[in-house]
């Protein structure tokens, strides 16, 4: 049948016999008949043979980790059955029964890999972040070719933090790999049945990076073994001892280049440097596209009577009170919650909340405008909560006007350069005892958002000089 042109797979169906069997003997040289094997010796398991095999049957369909081991059908048989053979020959059965009954996925446990693909996967791991130890998610991309991986750290595993983590990736290596592989649990889409479905937001960014992508088959992991092991081997070498950093972003930009560090090692079957085989990968790499990719998604709420929003029922970000129950457009990325009003004018940007606990962000600016209108709720306010305890007890010791304009000072100059800066300026003015007026707390607070706060110097400066020009242009020294 073969010879005359007809493919394994009808083969298969024309004669009822596996197509792993029909592609052994079509592959066969020589059908000589072979001489025949030592006959088995008889073993005390062979009565129990049946039993065993039904166990691991059934276990096939189950989920593979609530499976027999060889230790466990041990204790059954002697539990349930009174068998009184040793363990190590029913490991040997179990084993044997198991080699027997791989079926085709495990034949492709080593799999070769062209430059320019990758292979993606999450893995977890905790960190310390201002303090606070944290369980995160570690997006790890390898490369199979070459065995180096880099890795990207988020607070969940979403299709805009998957994104956001590739996009950095692809920046860092100048290039776009043209497959990428994905476990069937990464949050950008899955393989059910055999049908792909993918997140809209993945969608677009497959099509404006030019890549094309599949999924593993649930419960696969040979699939992309090169993953597998790299996300344990990024674990155990770069996060240990746990990482502490303040910021996760920036722990991001270094962790780039700490995952190549990582892998300046020789390959572990090539014998060649990771990073030499490395420059293959990134020769078969497209190039980037002209513009980068907003990993964000967009969605319409309805804001509460108070301004707020709700995203996935338990995550509340503030507007300004005037938006209450309105329309708003919700911008959703891998750390930012960008709200806009229904013409799509920015209004004010969140940092994400994760986690299945209920999270409040409220943005004190959003409510200076309201509390000027209406400083009679200054006690009550959230915004007073987010102050710091200096301010709090300067505003709650002035007089009516006083706070009045406190607060008109502190709403005009957070909106000129930011929460933070204003609370620093209003706080220096508060410990210096000086004037709480707009024009002293916004060179202050411009100072502070430019990185240029109050200059210190090693050694001390020396006036003497200023005293002498001084003293030339007909003044008198003080």
């Amino acid at each position: 049948m073969h010879r005359d042109g007809m493919s394994i797979a009808e083969i298969s169906r024309k004669t009822n016999v596996s197509e792993p069997t029909v592609r052994k003997y079509v592959r066969m040289e020589d059908l000589s008949p072979k001489v025949p094997a030592k006959r088995r010796v008889p073993s005390m398991l062979d009565d129990y043979a049946p039993l065993i095999d039904k166990w691991l049957e059934e276990d096939r369909r189950n989920w593979h980790k609530q499976r027999h081991t060889a230790q466990r059908v041990f204790e059954r048989l002697v539990a349930e059955h009174g068998f009184e053979g040793s363990y190590s020959t029913v490991q040997r059965y179990v084993k044997r029964y198991r080699e027997e009954h791989k079926g085709s996925a495990s034949q492709y446990l080593d799999q070769d890999w062209p430059p320019g693909e990758m292979q993606v996967d999450f893995g977890q791991a905790d960190f310390r972040i201002v303090g606070v130890r944290t369980r995160m998610h570690d997006l790890v991309c390898a490369f199979p070719f070459s065995n180096v991986g880099l890795a990207q750290v988020f607070y969940g595993e979403t299709a805009e933090c998957v994104c956001e983590g590739l996009i950095a990736v692809f920046e860092h290596i100048r290039g776009v790999p043209r497959k990428i592989v994905f476990d069937n649990a990464t949050g950008v889409g899955r393989k059910i049945c055999g049908v792909i479905s993918t997140s809209k937001l993945f969608s677009a960014f497959a099509a404006h990076y030019g890549f094309s992508y599949a999924f593993c088959n649930p419960n696969a992991g040979h699939e992309k073994g090169s993953v597998e092991n790299k996300v344990g081997a990024i674990r155990r070498s770069l996060f240990v001892p746990i990482p502490q950093f303040d910021n996760v972003r920036r722990y991001n930009r270094r962790l780039l280049d700490m995952s190549m560090r990582h892998s300046d090692k020789p390959h572990y079957r090539k014998g060649e440097s990771q990073l030499a085989l490395f420059e293959e990968d990134c020769f078969a790499l497209s190039p980037l596209p002209d513009s980068r990719f907003a990993a964000v998604s967009y969605t319409r709420h309805k804001a509460d009577k108070y301004g707020n929003v709700v995203l996935d029922g338990r995550h509340r970000y503030s507007t300004d009170p005037a938006y209450a129950n309105c329309r708003l457009i919700v911008g959703a990325g891998a750390f930012d919650v960008d709200i806009y009003d229904s013409e799509g004018t920015h209004i004010v940007t969140h940092v994400r909340g994760w986690g299945d606990k209920p999270t409040e962000s409220i943005d004190p600016v959003s409510q200076l405008a309201l509390l000027c209108r209406r400083p009679g709720g200054w006690h009550e306010s959230r915004v007073r909560s987010a102050l710091p305890a200096d301010i709090r007890r300067w505003i709650d010791d002035a007089d009516a006007a006083g706070r009045g304009k406190a607060l008109r000072v502190l709403r005009d100059v957070a909106n000129e350069s930011g929460w933070g800066p204003a609370v620093t300026a209003v706080s220096s003015i508060i410990g210096t005892g000086g004037s709480m007026d707009r024009a002293t707390a916004s060179i202050l607070a411009a100072s502070e958002a430019n990185g240029r706060g109050v200059v210190t110097y090693d050694e001390p400066v020396d006036m003497a000089a200023y005293d002498d020009v001084f003293a030339m242009m007909g003044g008198s020294h003080a």
